[in-house]
């Protein structure tokens, strides 16, 4: 198992080095840069290439993308220009904001979804199957900014139950802990309703065809034969075989997740990792871009390895060695 780890991460280093390079060349080719934001119409034809010089813009494509590597090996990922400060220390003050939305919608997709598809597939063509069909479809169909502006306008603007923005409120800033507790969570629970049944949906579809497969194999039919209880069949026999599915989907929801905020953060206006890459991408900030897009692609890739390492905990005859 540790040298699969290894040869695992060993072989995350070429992946990532090629994802940020496409990256860097994507935002080399875009229109404008840094210095852009900067400039004074006033400003000189000498200021405006020394503004440019001091960001490295006129250096060629291939020493900026190395040197910005070697900073990288080394934790430092530049200044942000509009923060004042290093993107290291960007991320850090939002990533605390979108790992808790995140982390709160992925255990509502799962409390959700996985159990609704284990039922459903059970209940197969019976009422309950049909509406959690319904269900899935429509989580799956609807684009996430859209059912977020539904939920606004319906409980935030018309019955005024939640806060329509923000993740906190101002007057609360000096109230005891479990007051702001309590209030963080009331801002909370329209962005995590978004983004958790838009994952319930997606484990839901595949909770219930990896069950639907699994519940007909003959080992199944063997433990009803033996006279075992049905949900021992169910769930002890016949779920921990369909988890291989639901694993994989866990790998790729994680930083699904987390690319996923982007846009409900910014639709609710909530100080997140989502928010400030869109920001960052209207201020021409590419430091930031690249430090948030950095951060996205290893746990992209350490999501992976750990769904690859899940596979053998449900199933014993997968092997590492």
């Amino acid at each position: 198992m540790r040298t699969y780890i290894i040869r695992r991460v060993a072989q995350m280093i070429p992946v990532f080095l090629g994802i940020m390079f496409i990256l860097f060349l994507l935002l080399q080719l875009a229109p404008g840069g840094p210095s852009n934001m900067l400039m004074d119409p006033r400003m000189t034809v000498e200021q405006k290439e020394e503004l440019a010089e001091k960001y490295g813009e006129n250096k060629p494509f291939y020493e900026k993308f190395f040197n910005w590597i070697v900073d990288a090996a080394q934790g430092n990922f530049g200044n942000s220009i509009t923060h004042k400060k290093p993107v290291t220390a960007v991320i850090n003050d939002f990533i605390g904001n979108t790992f808790l939305l995140s982390s709160l919608s992925l255990l509502v997709g799962l409390l959700i979804g996985v159990p609704l598809g284990i039922v459903s597939a059970t209940r197969q063509y019976s009422a309950v199957d049909y509406a959690a069909t319904v269900f899935a479809l429509i989580g799956v169909s609807l684009p996430a900014f859209f059912f977020a502006l539904l939920l606004l306008k319906a409980f935030a603007v018309d019955l005024a139950l939640f806060p329509i923005f923000g993740l906190a409120d101002p007057l609360l800033r000096k109230a005891d802990w479990l007051t702001r507790t309590l209030d963080k969570a009331h801002h909370l629970v329209l962005p995590v309703t978004v983004l958790g049944m838009t994952q319930a949906a997606s484990f839901m579809r595949y909770t219930r065809s990896s069950m639907l497969e699994v519940i007909r194999q003959d080992y199944v039919r063997t433990a009803r034969a033996k006279g075992l209880k049905e949900k021992v069949v169910i769930y002890k026999h016949a779920f921990r075989n369909a988890m291989i599915p639901i694993i994989t989907l866990l790998g790729f929801s994680i930083p699904g997740l987390l690319s996923g905020a982007l846009m409900t953060e910014t639709i609710f206006s909530l100080p997140g990792l989502g928010k400030a890459s869109v920001e960052a991408v209207s201020q021409r900030n590419f430091p930031l871009v690249l430090g948030i897009n950095a951060m996205l692609s290893i746990v992209t890739l350490f999501a992976a390895l750990i769904a690859d390492l899940l596979y053998a905990a449900a199933d014993p005859r997968i092997r590492y060695d």
